[in-house]
C-alpha cells in the first residue's frame, strides 16, 4: 500500500480520539481548579479586616504610578551590572574550573591556589563582601584605584559568583568520561586541543541549566548593591518610599524584578528538559 493511500484504523481513530479527550479534560479541570482556588484565596484576601489600609500601603496604584519612573530609571543600572557581571562570571569561573582539573605535579600551584579562592569566597557571604569592597576599599582611598561604589559592587559579585559557577564547571568537566581524552590523545590531539574541541563543548552543553540558575540569581542578586547607596531598582523604591512611606515603590521594584526572572527561569526550565532534565520546572 503507498504512503499518500494510507489512513489509520478505526482502533488508531478511536486512540487519537480518546487522548484528544482525556487533553481537553485536563485542561479544563486544571482551568477550572485554579480560578476556583485563585477566586477563593482573591475573596478571603479583599474581604479581611486589614486589607484597606494593606491595599492603601503596598497597592496604590496613584504612588505606583508616580514612582516607576525613578524605579525603572535605577533598573537599567541592575541590568547593566547584570550583563558585565554575568560574562566576567562566566569568563573567571571557567578559568577557575580548568585550573582546578589540571593535571600532574607541575599545576599543583595554580589547583592550590583555584582551591583556595574557590573556598574563601564561596565561605563569604556575599553581603558582607560587597560591604568590605564597597565601603573599605575606597575609604583607603588608595592611588590609581577606583572609588566608585558601582565598580567594587561588581567586583565583589564577581568574585563571589565565580566560585559557585567554577564549581559547576568543574562538575562538568569531570562528567566527560576519560575515556574521551584518551581517544582524542590517541588521535593525535595534545591536552590543549582535547580540553578545547572535545572536553569544554561537552561540559558546557551539561552545565548550561545549572548556570542558567546561576544568572537568575545573579538577576535577583544585582538589588544588593543599593546597600552601598548606588540608586539602583531598590535604592529609588527606598528613596521614594521615604517620602511618605507608602511601600508601594517596593512592590513596584518586585513585579519590574519578576519581569526578569520569570522569562529567564522559563527559559532555563525549557533548556533543562531539552537536555534530559526531565524533573526541570514540573510541568509548566
Amino acid at each position: 500500500m503507498s504512503e499518500s493511500t494510507w489512513s489509520p484504523s478505526s482502533i488508531e481513530t478511536d486512540r487519537r480520539a480518546f487522548r484528544r479527550s482525556r487533553t481537553v479534560r485536563s485542561a479544563a479541570v486544571s482551568a477550572v481548579s485554579t480560578v476556583v482556588v485563585l477566586g477563593v484565596l482573591g475573596w478571603l484576601i479583599t474581604h479581611s479586616a486589614g486589607w484597606p489600609r494593606v491595599q492603601e500601603t503596598f497597592f496604590s496604584w496613584d504612588k505606583a504610578v508616580e514612582s516607576f519612573p525613578a524605579v525603572l530609571k535605577g533598573l537599567w543600572l541592575n541590568i547593566r551590572l547584570m550583563v558585565v557581571c554575568g560574562l566576567s562570571i562566566l569568563v573567571l569561573g571557567l578559568t577557575l574550573a580548568i585550573m582546578r582539573t589540571l593535571r600532574g605535579p607541575i599545576f599543583f600551584p595554580l589547583r592550590l591556589l583555584a582551591t583556595v579562592y574557590v573556598d574563601l569566597f564561596r565561605g563569604l557571604p556575599l553581603l558582607l563582601l560587597l560591604l568590605l569592597l564597597g565601603l573599605g576599599v575606597p575609604a583607603l582611598r588608595l592611588p590609581n584605584v577606583p572609588t566608585e561604589l558601582v565598580f567594587w559592587g561588581a567586583v565583589a559579585i564577581i568574585l563571589s559568583y565565580s566560585a559557585y559557577v567554577a564549581e559547576v564547571f568543574r562538575a562538568g568537566i569531570e562528567s566527560v568520561h576519560p575515556s574521551q581524552r584518551a581517544a582524542s590523545r590517541a588521535l593525535g590531539l595534545s591536552n590543549g586541543q582535547t580540553l578545547r574541541h572535545v572536553v569544554l563543548p561537552q561540559a558546557v552543553r551539561r552545565v548550561a541549566p545549572p548556570l542558567m540558575n546561576d544568572f537568575v540569581s545573579l538577576q535577583k542578586d544585582s538589588g544588593l548593591i543599593a546597600v552601598l547607596g548606588a540608586i539602583d531598582a531598590i535604592r529609588a523604591a527606598q528613596i521614594e518610599t521615604a517620602t511618605d512611606f507608602n511601600y508601594t515603590p517596593y512592590v513596584v521594584a518586585g513585579v519590574l524584578f519578576l519581569c526578569l526572572t520569570i522569562p529567564m527561569a522559563r527559559l532555563t526550565d525549557r533548556v533543562a528538559r531539552k537536555q534530559g532534565w526531565h524533573g526541570a520546572g514540573g510541568t509548566l
